[in-house]
Formats: structure tokens, C-alpha cells, sequence
């Protein structure tokens, strides 16, 4: 096959397939993938940089009040009651873990499938990942009313006999996430320490800030040395993660949404939740990655990696993961209707026309309408188009979780229980100030770390492949 900077034409104008586009546009260097990589961590950091940093620490410190409200006065300051006793916080829990699993599909599957266009974004969507858990992982712990007993989570020997139910689904929700992190983590501390000891070796200065530096790069690359041993057993323990990996993209969020499934309640007792949520984490995941990756290839003069090439692939997945996700809601429909349950039936026409039809149709609205523009290649390849839908789809995919939880306990079984969810300005809060956890903790990694993986980025170029004749080795 074929390989050129760009895709090419026939004679009538059509692509022709037969010619492998490159990864890597403009043709660089080896020298010129480490400097661009290398730039953002090595320079001073820009105004820009430090106003969106502000910008993310506000809403993070307002997150901090309204957790330091909660725990100093209870949780009576959200706006959860009978019946609707999960809201906000089970909302942003099952949010932020859907938004993780772009990062494991990315970095994992399509490794595992050979897909080399992931290489310019697996590092990013890794990072994602890990800063998503963390960011789910407040919401459960403080609404269990008692934040410093967590350790009653875990089944651990004890002189009391006191264990976990394990019929819970919640206690299933702390193995399979605390499991998702713990590989997710050493997954992409994995791939860092060979860029870290690029850095390492990058950094030549006396001065105190330099030596630190040193210091700690030559830590965290844990003696690298680019030796043929290393790299053999590098990829052979990626290799290895990559395989552990992949099943918690389908079992993590499946067993989330057992949390709603093996309930008795309506409009939650359903099969189809397990792929329905798998297929909606995938969906507001990628969304979220092109939200965040249109910035960083503008800011840091990387457009030649995260080419517009790798958008476009991304944006076929969501447009994928859209038409399935409304499949779903249209099987719902489809099932209560089938199913002659007059309840299940009135669940169902509730959402769609009933006191939160809002919020249900604010969700039809994003996540099955407005990825469908990407049937269109110009639409799917237009960086502010894939940018608004990026961010509409999150809403969608926020909302999705809204209609679930609290349309379903609002009104059940009996008209005499139905009760009206009202929440908080410390549930706002709450909500908005993750968003400033999450995004905090993506700007300091882009200062302070490798964005984009120097050593996977250079093993897709033109000059890595054994028949590559001259060019800078």
C-alpha cells in the first residue's frame, strides 16, 4: 500500500482509498515530534494558560465550599427528599464515570485493533479518564451521609463480623470502579515513562527548578534507558494492560447501571440498561475528548498531530454511539408499549409529556438530533461544528442521567407518594464545581506532562517504517 502526507484524488476528483494518508501530516522529524511535545511543558506557561487555570480554580474552590457545606451540615442541604432520594449526586457520579470511558476505549481497544490514528490522542484520553473517576468518586462517598467511614465500603476482616450486603449494586459499584482506576492508572503511567525519560534527558540545566526537574523525571521514568530490553518489556506489559483493560470498558458501566436495573422500580427494571449505558459512556466520552482536544491543538501548535483526520474518525464513533443510544430510547417506548403494563406504559408517556418533558426532550434534542450532522462529511469535519455538538451532546448526555434517575422515583406506584424534585444552589454548585475539578486537573497535566505520546506518535511517522529511505533518524 501506498503511503502520502495527505489523501489523495483520482482523476475525477473522488479519494481515492487505495493511498494511506499519514498520521502525521507536514512531514517532520523525529527532533520535530519531541520539540512540539516538549514545548508546552519546557516553556513558561502563557496568559491564557494561567486565565483558564483561574477560570477552572474558582468553580473548583466552589466546589470545595459546598463540600465542606455538606459535610459540616449534612447532607439535608441538597435537594434530595422522599421520594426522589437519589438526584444530583447519583446524576454526576454516573456523568463523570460515562465520561471516562472514551479513555480506555481509545487507549485500550483500538490498540488492541492496530488503529494507529489513536496515537496522537490515547494520552490524552487516558488522562481524561483518570481525572473523570476521581471527580465521580466525591459524589457516592459524601452521599453516604458519613464521609469518614468509607472503609465500611470494603469487606475487610473485622472483630465485629460486620460485612457488606453484596446483593448491593452498590456495593458492586466500588470493586468495579475502584478496579477501573487502579488499571486505568498504571495503563497510562505506563506509556508516560518513556517520555518521561525524554524529559529527563531533556532537561541540561544547573539551576535549583532544573535539578528538581531532573530529579523528578528521572523518578517517575524509573531508570529508562532506550535499551531493546526495555522497550521489549514495555510493550509486552502494555501489551498485557491493554487486554485487562478492554473488558472493564463493557463491565464498569454495566454494572453502574445495575444500580437502576435489579431495582424493582419502573422505568429502571429493564435488560436493555447494560448496553444502553455502556453505549452512552462511549458517546458522552468521545464528545467530551473533542471538546477538550480542539483547544489543546490550537493552543500548542498541534495540528499536524491531532489532525483534523483523527477528529473526523472520532466524530463517526459518536454519530455510531448516537444512533444507538436512540435506538434505546426508542426500544423503551417500544418494550413499555409491547409489554400491555399500563404502569410501565404511564412511566414512559410521563417522561416524554409529563411534568419533566423538559428535560426529556432537552435530551432527545442533543443526543440523537444534533450528532446526525455528521452524516455529512463537511459538517464532520468542521472543528466548530464537531466543537458545538461536542458540548451538546454532554448536556444531552447529563440530562439523560436527570430523566432516569428522577422522572422514574418522582412519580411510581402510588399517585399518593409522587413528590417534586427542587434542587439547591449547593447542588448547582456541586455540579459546576466538578466541571472545575475535572478541568483543573487537565490543565496542570498538559503544563506538566507529555499531552501527546512522544514515543507512539513517532513509531506511526513515514521514517519509522522499515522501508523509509533518508529522512532525519
Amino acid at each position: 500500500m501506498q503511503v502520502a502526507n495527505r489523501p489523495s484524488s483520482q482523476a475525477d476528483g473522488t479519494p481515492d482509498f487505495s493511498v494511506e494518508p499519514s498520521v502525521v501530516l507536514k512531514n517532520p522529524s523525529f527532533h520535530d515530534i519531541t520539540e512540539v511535545i516538549s514545548k508546552p511543558i519546557e516553556s513558561k506557561a502563557t496568559l491564557k494558560w494561567y486565565i483558564a487555570l483561574a477560570f477552572s480554580m474558582m468553580l473548583l474552590t466552589l466546589e470545595l465550599v459546598c463540600w465542606g457545606l455538606s459535610f459540616y451540615y449534612g447532607d439535608g442541604l441538597w435537594g434530595n427528599n422522599i421520594p426522589v432520594a437519589w438526584a444530583f449526586p447519583i446524576v454526576n457520579f454516573v456523568f463523570w464515570i460515562g465520561i471516562g470511558h472514551a479513555g480506555t476505549l481509545i487507549s485500550a481497544i483500538l490498540f488492541l485493533f492496530r488503529q494507529k490514528w489513536r496515537n496522537g490522542i490515547a494520552r490524552f484520553a487516558e488522562g481524561m479518564t483518570i481525572f473523570a473517576v476521581m471527580t465521580a468518586g466525591l459524589f457516592p462517598l459524601f452521599h453516604t451521609g458519613r464521609q469518614w467511614l468509607p472503609l465500611y465500603l470494603v469487606p475487610y476482616p473485622n472483630k465485629h463480623a460486620v460485612w457488606v450486603n453484596f446483593l448491593s449494586p452498590l456495593v458492586w459499584d466500588v470493586f468495579a470502579v475502584s478496579t477501573y482506576f487502579t488499571v486505568s492508572l498504571f495503563f497510562w503511567y505506563t506509556g508516560l515513562i518513556p517520555d518521561f525519560a525524554t524529559l529527563r534527558d531533556r532537561t541540561l540545566g544547573k539551576d535549583l527548578v532544573s535539578r528538581i526537574r531532573k530529579t523528578v523525571y528521572s523518578v517517575l521514568s524509573l531508570g529508562w534507558r532506550f535499551s531493546n530490553r526495555h522497550w521489549r518489556h514495555y510493550e509486552r506489559v502494555y501489551l498485557i494492560l491493554a487486554g485487562v483493560s478492554t473488558p472493564l470498558v463493557l463491565s464498569v458501566h454495566t454494572i453502574v447501571s445495575f444500580d437502576f436495573a435489579v431495582s424493582g422500580l419502573l422505568g429502571w427494571h429493564t435488560t436493555i440498561f447494560p448496553p444502553y449505558f455502556v453505549a452512552g459512556a462511549i458517546f458522552s466520552g468521545f464528545a467530551m475528548v473533542v471538546t477538550v482536544l480542539v483547544f489543546i491543538r490550537y493552543i500548542f501548535d498541534m495540528q499536524h498531530i491531532i489532525t483534523v483526520d483523527i477528529l473526523e474518525k472520532m466524530n463517526k464513533i459518536i454519530l455510531l454511539t448516537g444512533t444507538l443510544v436512540g435506538y434505546a430510547y426508542g426500544m423503551e417506548f417500544f418494550i413499555a408499549w409491547y409489554s400491555g403494563n399500563a404502569v410501565e406504559q404511564f412511566v414512559f408517556i410521563n417522561r416524554a409529556f409529563g411534568p419533566y418533558a423538559w428535560a426529556y426532550w432537552i435530551m432527545i434534542s442533543c443526543n440523537v438530533i444534533s450528532p446526525q450532522m455528521f452524516w455529512f462529511r463537511k459538517l464532520r469535519r468542521s472543528v466548530p461544528v464537531m466543537f458545538v455538538t461536542s458540548i451538546f451532546v454532554n448536556i444531552g448526555m447529563w440530562f439523560e442521567r436527570y430523566v432516569i434517575t428522577v422522572t422514574s422515583l418522582a412519580r411510581d406506584y402510588l399517585p399518593s407518594s409522587w413528590g417534586w424534585y427542587n434542587p439547591t444552589l449547593v447542588d448547582f454548585g456541586l455540579l459546576l464545581g466538578s466541571f472545575g475539578m475535572f478541568f483543573t486537573l487537565t490543565l496542570l497535566f498538559v503544563k506538566f506532562m507529555p499531552v501527546v505520546s512522544i514515543a507512539e506518535v513517532k513509531g506511526v511517522m513515514d521514517n519509522a517504517r522499515p522501508s523509509h529511505h533518508g529522512g532525519d533518524h
